[in-house]
């Protein structure tokens, strides 16, 4: 793509489906989608078996689930929870 950045995390509207976000970002997706409801960084970083009582441990994670909401495939809450898009 000459003279365009490639986006490594594409806005959802661009995307046929998730099979084109990285791995970890389709396994935030899945764990997401997987909640009865919105969920913080906290539960999905003790779901890919991050140590949650390290708070520097989970910015990075939030830092992926923000641009993911930002992206259209997350919705961001108050309290800074998440849930999935329809």
């Amino acid at each position: 793509m000459a003279g365009r950045a490639a986006l490594l995390i594409p806005h959802r509207g661009d995307a046929a489906d998730e099979g084109g976000l990285p791995g970890d970002y389709r396994k935030i997706l899945e764990i997401v989608r997987e909640a009865d409801g919105p969920v913080q960084v906290r539960a999905v970083g003790e779901r890919l078996g991050l140590d949650a009582s390290v708070h520097g441990k989970l910015e990075p994670l939030r830092a992926k689930m923000t641009k993911l909401a930002t992206r259209g495939w997350l919705h961001k809450r108050g309290g800074g929870r998440f849930t999935a898009r329809p």
